[in-house]
């Protein structure tokens, strides 16, 4: 069972790493930008398709505030971008959004950012595989009925795809996220080509469509309501970009630069995508609605409505059917594949917060591929109870997106900002200051921009379902206070005392040794053996009677035997073992406070899991008991039987940690 589960976690996560080859697992920039962006750029297949989504409940007069919208999405994407450069070389280490608001704003606020950037990472995960079945499903009906299930298995390919470590995983997903901005630039650049340059009209297959408006005319402040609903869903774009701030120690050298530049470029494409998107939409006249069966008027009755991409590609390469279907196949891809940027922000994200006793210590480990692995299955497993509970319905999911990592970017320039003011208090280089004071000025247009943007998105979508989202950050919040505070208790009730203190350590003033006895057999008498090797103050054998016959033999055969240490039955009238032994053990600590018992337990060494569940489980719960009690010593002699030796030849286990210590080859 050992060799053959160590076989299928080396087929899965292949050959462990040495920790001194965590340097060769850092990325260039050209694995970086589809590793830590595929977020971002995957979210204009659907950020700009929620905004006519939202403005088709207006009818077809409200499609022309499209572009402005877009533009207005474009422009805060732009400051930012601007803001995280200065982010990413101010905080390099990787600590991104909670570092920076931790260090400026205090340890509470520094959680309320993790809190957030936590659910929102799940979030990414669930909405991006969600979406990615849904664009599958409208040409796969197969898909489409088993949407649950097979974006449950996306979740486990890309987990186990990141626990094989992030330069495999960042190459594996290089290719498809280039391919993807490669088919998007085209489609973009030919369609746009054909209708500007060459005059070729291009028509939408819902160009023909006329769009009702459900509630007649939307004017005055309704208007103003659904605008700003609309350009909260368009921010939707801007998911991801958070990441590069927290990944920065998985570049290469120089770290800062490498990840100012990728944001950048990140920047540049998105806005460009997104801003063609809408432009192509236009022109060729796509029609998209919430309910297209009844806004739609001259749809026929089995009309089944495509996404706002597929519509695209199926105009511009009309004539050229291959092209649609790598559009579409692209697209479907990045959208599994932009869960990726979760897979790689979380964890490091949850290494820190573990570092710092907010989070189970485990979540710091690095694994045997050098990945952070418990946070990769922390995370998946999450995003899985997100994607089960909502059933994959991205209408459903995509109300609970955005707001966290909305908190994240408003809190985190307000902490670049007194991160500015701070430093230029003491410094007094003129052009420092002049490099700082501008930094400062970047910082605050962004954060006047994302707090006004949180404002719309918490007015905007709060009913809707970022309720939950809110929900899910403050018990997050809670959660990892209450983590906090035990450490916290567990480190002050282990700090070594002053020596004058009376709670220091002393040495007891006796041992008294305690051999439970079932059998007189080969693992009684090593167990007599060894404690007698210890050399106790006092030692003897006890055993438990549940059987009188049983008793008075196993009592006879040790008069018979040259075992010299006493044998004493403790009598069990309800045929309890455990709770007599745990009597006897607590009147001897009781007659003398300063006495250590030290109880010496047989027990057997099996070479099978069903064995295990054959033997030992009377020793396993007397430990359990034992454990709780002052002044006890519990310590197992170990009886290894035949089938043990099956385990000897097999190769040796690795142990949590042994990567980080650098103890596999």
């Amino acid at each position: 069972m050992s060799k053959l589960s160590t076989a299928a976690r080396r087929l899965v996560l292949g050959r462990p790493f040495r920790s001194d080859k965590l340097s060769h697992t850092l990325l260039p920039k050209r694995i970086a930008l589809p590793v830590f962006a595929s977020d971002a750029l995957s979210s204009v297949a659907y950020a700009p398709e929620e905004v006519f989504l939202v403005l088709s409940v207006a009818g077809l007069g409200a499609y022309s505030l499209t572009p402005w919208i877009g533009l207005a999405v474009g422009g805060v994407m732009l400051i930012v971008i601007a803001s995280y450069r200065q982010n990413v070389h101010a905080y390099p280490s990787g600590g991104g959004d909670y570092e920076v608001v931790t260090t400026n704003l205090g340890p509470t606020a520094g959680l309320t950012v993790a809190s957030a950037l936590m659910v929102d990472y799940v979030l990414t995960v669930a909405v991006s595989t969600s979406s990615a079945m849904s664009n599958i499903g409208s040409a796969v009906p197969f898909v489409a009925q088993h949407k649950v299930l097979i974006a449950v298995i996306a979740i486990l390919v890309l987990a186990s795809l990141n626990l094989r470590g992030i330069r495999e995983s960042g190459t594996a997903f290089a290719v498809p996220t280039y391919a993807f901005m490669i088919g998007m630039y085209i489609m973009l650049g030919w369609g746009l080509f054909q209708i500007y340059v060459l005059g070729h009209p291009l028509r939408a297959e819902s160009a023909g469509f006329e769009m009702h408006s459900e509630h007649g005319d939307v004017l005055g402040f309704a208007l103003v309501f659904l605008v700003a609903r609309a350009f909260s869903s368009g921010s939707a774009a801007l998911t991801g970009v958070e990441a590069i701030s927290n990944g920065v120690p998985a570049f290469q050298k120089p770290k800062s630069r490498n990840a100012a530049t990728t944001l950048l470029l990140l920047g540049v494409i998105s806005v460009s995508l997104l801003m063609g998107i809408i432009l192509l939409a236009k022109a060729t006249g796509v029609k998209i609605a919430e309910r297209p069966q009844e806004q739609l008027i001259g749809a026929p009755a089995d009309y089944h409505q495509k996404t706002l991409i597929a519509q695209l590609a199926d105009a511009v390469f009309h004539n050229f059917p291959i092209g649609l279907y790598l559009i579409a196949g692209v697209t479907a891809l990045i959208l599994v594949l932009a869960a990726n940027t979760a897979f790689n922000g979380f964890p490091v994200l949850g290494s820190i917060l573990a570092q710092d006793s907010f989070l189970p210590r485990q979540l710091h480990t690095r694994g045997d591929r050098l990945a952070f692995s418990n946070g990769i299955l922390f995370l998946a497993f999450a995003a899985i109870a997100f994607v089960v509970a909502f059933r994959a319905e991205v209408t459903a999911l995509i109300q609970l997106y955005i707001v966290g990592v909305f908190v994240s970017f408003t809190f985190s320039q307000i902490g670049m900002v007194r991160h500015w003011t701070r430093l230029l208090r003491t410094e007094t280089d003129r052009t420092v200051r002049l490099q700082m004071m501008r930094s400062r000025v970047i910082n605050a247009i962004g954060l006047t921009a994302t707090g006004t943007v949180l404002v719309i998105v918490v007015l905007t979508k709060f009913l809707a379902g970022a309720w939950i989202a809110i929900l899910a950050m403050g018990s997050l919040f809670v959660v990892m206070k209450l983590i906090h505070k035990h450490y916290d208790t567990v480190a002050r009730e282990l700090r070594a005392q002053d020596a004058a203190e009376p709670g220091d350590i002393v040495l007891p003033s006796r041992n008294h040794a305690v051999v439970l006895v079932s059998k007189l057999h080969l693992p009684t008498k090593r167990a007599l053996a060894y404690a007698r090797a210890t050399r106790p103050d006092a030692l003897e054998a006890i055993t438990v009677s549940v059987d009188d016959a049983e008793t008075r033999a196993l009592v006879h055969q040790w008069e018979d035997s040259d075992i010299s240490v006493p044998l004493k039955v403790i009598a069990s009238p309800y045929r309890e073992i455990t709770r007599p032994v745990l009597d006897y053990v607590r009147r001897v600590t009781n007659e003398s406070p300063r006495t250590v018992v030290t109880v010496f337990i047989p027990e057997y060494v099996v070479g099978h899991w069903w064995e295990q569940v054959l033997h030992n489980q009377s020793a396993l719960r007397l430990k359990g008991r034992l454990l709780f009690m002052p002044n006890v010593m519990v310590t197992s002699v170990p009886w290894q039987l035949s089938s043990s030796e099956r385990l000897k030849k097999l190769q040796p286990q690795s142990a949590p940690g042994d990567a980080r210590r650098g103890f596999l080859e």
